[in-house]
C-alpha cells in the first residue's frame, strides 16, 4: 500500500475534466499537496495508507473556485457608495475614500477579511489587482491562499507609487521579491485603457514577454469607455490595444461588455482570457459581457467577482448562477452556458486565465489539491437530481464545509483554523468608523 498524507472521500465527485462528469463514491488521494489519485473508494482504501481520512457522505467534492478579478483590499470598502453608474462611483467616492484609506494596513486587513469570505464560500484562488502588491504577497502567502498578484500601473500618483518610473521599478521589485512563493504568481497590472499611456502599455507589453507574466486589464467595460476612445482616439481601445501589442495570450481582459464579433473571433485565435464580473457588471449597470458567444469561439472563459465595493459579495457560487442566468438571457437560448460550462469557468477556466491550468483547476492526478466539499442533503438542495445543476443553480456558499489549499486544510466543517474572526471583524468595524467619518 502507498503512504500518503490524506485520502478524502465523497459521496460525489465533480473533477471538472472530463466536462460534466460526475463520480459516485470515489476518493480523492493527496500527498504532499499534490492529487496522486482519483478513483473509488473501495479500491482507494485497498491501495492507499492515509495518515488522515476525511469522510464526506453527503458532499460534492469540487477544484477549489479560482476567482478571476478581485480588488480584494476594497472588501472594507462593502456598502461605502451603491446605486451609482461606473465614473460616477470611482470620481466621486471610490477615489476619494482611497485617498483618505489606502496604506498598507488597509491592504492587509482587508486582503485578512476577504480570505476568511473566499475560503467559507469555497475559493481558493484570486487574481488580485490593487495596490500595494507588497503587502498584498506578503499577505497571502502568511494565510497559504493562493493568489496571482497584480502590479498596478496608471498614469497618476497614489500612496503606492509617485511617477511612471517608480511603478514599473516598485513593481518589479516585488515581482522578483516572491517570485519563487509556491502559492503566488504577479501579473502586470493596467488599471484601463483610458489611465494608461501608449508607452507605458508598450513597456508592459515588452516586460510581459521577457518575463512571461500575464497582463490583468480592465476593458470594454462600458459603452462610454468604447465611445469616448472612438471621439478621442478615432479607435475602439480594444483595436488600439490590438496595435500595440497587448492582445496576445498573455491577456487577462476584464469585463469585455462591449464586443464585436470579429473582436471575440480576434480573443479566441490569439488566445485572450476573458473574465466575465456578471453581478458587478449588472450592479453599475455597465453592460453585457457576450459569455455564450465567447464560449462558444473557444475563447478562455473565467469568471470574477469583482471589488466588494462594486459586486458587494466574493461569492462565486452567486457569481456562477448569475453567468449562467444572465448568459441565456442574453442570447436569448435557454441552453447558453449550461451548469457545467458555468463550473467550468469559475474553476478550470480561471486557472486556464491565470496560466495555471496545469497546476489548479480540475481534480486530476499531479495538480495541486486545491479542493472544496459542499454538503448536498441540506433542504435547500433537496431532492437532488443533477449534482452540478444543484451546485450552479440551488447551492448557497454557506453549504461548503472544507477547503483545502496545496493539501492543506484552510476550513474544517466550516470553522477557519488559521484566522481569528474575532480580530477580523473588529479591524472592519474600525475601518468603517475612519471611512465613514
Amino acid at each position: 500500500m502507498q503512504s500518503i498524507d490524506l485520502l478524502i472521500e465523497a459521496r460525489w465527485v465533480v473533477p471538472v475534466q472530463p466536462h460534466g462528469v460526475v463520480l459516485e463514491h470515489h476518493a480523492v488521494a493527496v500527498d504532499a499537496g499534490r492529487i496522486v489519485a482519483l478513483l473509488p473508494i473501495a479500491e482507494a482504501r485497498t491501495r492507499h495508507a492515509a495518515r488522515e481520512v476525511v469522510v464526506l457522505d453527503e458532499h460534492a467534492l469540487i477544484p477549489g473556485l479560482v476567482n478571476a478579478h478581485t480588488h480584494n483590499p476594497m472588501t472594507l470598502m462593502r456598502g461605502l457608495a451603491d446605486d451609482l453608474p461606473l465614473m460616477r462611483w470611482l470620481q466621486e467616492h471610490i477615489w476619494p475614500a482611497e485617498a483618505k484609506a489606502i496604506g498598507p494596513e488597509f491592504v492587509r486587513d482587508g486582503i485578512e477579511l476577504a480570505v476568511a469570505e473566499m475560503l467559507r464560500g469555497g475559493t481558493t484562488c484570486c487574481n488580485e489587482n490593487y495596490f500595494f502588491p507588497d503587502v498584498q504577497a506578503a499577505t497571502y502567502r502568511r494565510l497559504g491562499f493562493r493568489a496571482m498578484v497584480g502590479l498596478p500601473i496608471i498614469e497618476f500618483p497614489s500612496a503606492w507609487a509617485a511617477t511612471r518610473d517608480e511603478y514599473f521599478d516598485r513593481g518589479l521589485a516585488v515581482h522578483d521579491e516572491f517570485r519563487g512563493e509556491p502559492l503566488l504568481g504577479t501579473s502586470f497590472a493596467p488599471h484601463a485603457p483610458y489611465t494608461v499611456s501608449d508607452e507605458s502599455f508598450e513597456r508592459i507589453r515588452l516586460l510581459s514577454d521577457q518575463l512571461d507574466v500575464p497582463v490583468h486589464l480592465h476593458l470594454h467595460e462600458t459603452a462610454y469607455e468604447v465611445d469616448e476612445a472612438k471621439r478621442e482616439r478615432g479607435a475602439r481601445p480594444f483595436a488600439r490595444m490590438q496595435a500595440l501589442g497587448i492582445v496576445n495570450d498573455h491577456l487577462i481582459a476584464v469585463h469585455m461588455t462591449q464586443l464585436t464579433d470579429a473582436e471575440i473571433a480576434e480573443c479566441a485565435e490569439s488566445g485572450v482570457a476573458v473574465v466575465h464580473c456578471p453581478e458587478s457588471n449588472l450592479k453599475l449597470a455597465s453592460g453585457f459581457c457576450p459569455a455564450e458567444k465567447l464560449r462558444r469561439a473557444g475563447v478562455k472563459l473565467a469568471i470574477g467577482t469583482d471589488g466588494c465595493a462594486s459586486n458587494n459579495d466574493l461569492d462565486m457560487f452567486g457569481e456562477m448562477r448569475s453567468a449562467a442566468l444572465l448568459a441565456k438571457a442574453v442570447a436569448e437560448n435557454a441552453s447558453a452556458l449550461d451548469a457545467a460550462s458555468a463550473l467550468r469557468a469559475a474553476t478550470l477556466g480561471g486557472a486556464l486565465a491565470l496560466g495555471w491550468g496545469e497546476r489548479i483547476g480540475s481534480i486530476e492526478a499531479g495538480k495541486q489539491a486545491d479542493l472544496a466539499a459542499v454538503r448536498l442533503d441540506d433542504i435547500e438542495t433537496q431532492p437532488l437530481y443533477n449534482v452540478v445543476s444543484q451546485l450552479v443553480y440551488a447551492t448557497g456558499r454557506q453549504q461548503v464545509s472544507d477547503v483545502w489549499i496545496a493539501g492543506a486544510r484552510k476550513l474544517r466543517e466550516r470553522v477557519l483554523p488559521d484566522i481569528d474572526l474575532g480580530e477580523v471583524r473588529e479591524k472592519a468595524r474600525r475601518w468603517r468608523e475612519r471611512l465613514a467619518g
